[in-house]
């Protein structure tokens, strides 16, 4: 494994921690270079309550790894989110920085309906 990742997993590990103290349910979020992948997973850890990613055959249509791809992931967990009856959530953003990708997806799921 490469430095570069290591470290990011280390920011992620961190991050995980204090929101399993707090009990919190996560929307994590996955960047890779070509999609974007967003969870809601249970305060336990133990389930997915929804996801969704540029994976999806609705969102597959047009580019897939930027900004445009995120907000619309944003906005599709979010709303499986609140059909799952969750709307409280805290951001797991796996260590990944807050900007680009990964700030437009929290933005759109916030729009959408969810508040972190």
């Amino acid at each position: 494994m490469s430095d570069k990742k290591v470290i990011r997993l280390r920011r992620a590990r961190r991050s995980r921690l204090k929101q399993r103290e707090l009990e919190a349910v996560r929307l994590c979020v996955y960047r890779s270079s070509q999609h974007m992948y967003a969870q809601v997973i249970s305060a336990d850890g133990s389930q997915v309550l929804a996801s969704a990613s540029t994976l999806d055959e609705s969102l597959r249509n047009g580019g897939t790894g930027n900004i445009e791809a995120a907000k619309k992931v944003g906005l599709l967990v979010a709303e499986r989110a609140k059909a799952a009856g969750v709307t409280q959530v805290s951001f797991d953003r796996s260590g990944f920085k807050y900007h680009g990708r990964v700030k437009a997806l929290a933005d759109a799921a916030r729009e959408g309906g969810l508040e972190f």
